[in-house]
This record gives structure tokens, sequence and C-alpha cells, in this order.
């Protein structure tokens, strides 16, 4: 069974319900490491060493985000800034991540209609999250299709459950 590292990185984790059910829904499973940036690091001062080494020690890599500006939150930006250096990640010895998966989860406020070209916001999620293909193919990472839990704002408890038991099926397969 693969050691997964999910990196969740919401400014305001405590007043998301979205967040707060996928998270509950990961806490149980064994081989899951689950690490809320912004409880880590309030201050957004990233302990790379620290960071670095969580990496080395997992199998494959979720970075669990909600869209926001057609981008992630800031805190996990930051985190790619100061972890993903020269000589660790990329460069002729920045070998470490080579091979190991990295699936994104990514929740929308918008509906699926509303990331195509005749919706509002004109584009696919997965052409918005080209900057994340990009870093991994620089990483040496395994990008899979990122996983997209959309209409976050009127999502009912039901489908929220369902979705959530789909990022669980999700970690479960990696």
């Amino acid at each position: 069974m693969s050691r997964i590292l999910v990196l969740t990185a919401h400014r305001t984790p405590d007043e998301s319900r979205i967040n707060q059910a996928l998270i509950a829904a990961q806490r149980p499973l064994p081989n899951v490491t689950l690490h809320e940036l912004i409880r880590a690091y309030p201050d957004y001062r990233i302990d790379v060493a620290r960071e670095q080494e969580l990496l080395e020690a997992h199998d494959a890599v979720v970075m669990m985000f909600p869209f926001y500006w057609y981008s992630s939150p800031a805190i996990l930006s930051e985190w790619q800034d100061a972890v993903l250096t020269y000589g660790f990640a990329y460069g002729s010895e920045g070998t470490r991540l080579h091979g190991k998966p990295l699936q994104l989860v990514v929740s929308t406020g918008g509906n699926a209609q509303a990331y195509t070209p005749e919706g509002y916001n004109r584009y696919p999620v997965a052409d918005l999250l080209r900057p994340f293909n990009a870093m991994a193919n620089l990483t040496g990472m395994d990008y899979l299709p990122p996983h997209l839990v959309q209409g976050v704002f009127d999502m009912s408890d039901e489908r929220l459950a369902q979705e959530a038991a789909g990022v669980v099926q999700l970690l479960q397969k990696l």
C-alpha cells in the first residue's frame, strides 16, 4: 500500500464545510498523512527540511485545495516556492520526486458548466491547472488527471458525502 502525503491548502479551513468533510473522510485511512499547511505554518514560514523529509517518506503526493482566482491558495504557492528547490526537486541532482504520482483534488464554487468555453470562466479547469502539470514535469513527478469537486456553493450534504467518498476511493487507488 502506497504512503500518501495529502497537502491541504485552505485560507480558512474551519469555515469550509467542503474542506472539513474531505479531510474527515480521509482521516481514518492508515496510509495517508494529512498535512494542513495553514495550520502548520500560519506565519507562512515553511520548514523546508521537514517538508522535504515528508516528501521523501511518501510514495505519492496529493495537493487538495479550493480554486481561488484560477490558482491555489497562497500557502500552497509559498510551500512550492520554499520546498521544491534546485538540487532537491529539479536540476541535474534534483531527482528526489522522480516517479512519484501527483494528484490534485480541487474544489470549485462554480459547477462544471461554468468552466467551459460557454461558461462564465471560459476555460476548463484542466487548462487553468497547467502550471501544476508543468511543475510535475519539471520535478519528474507523474501528473495525474485532476479530481474536481465542483459546484460547492450549493452542494447538498448528500452530494458532499458522495464527493468525500470519491476522494477516499481515489486515494485508495494511488
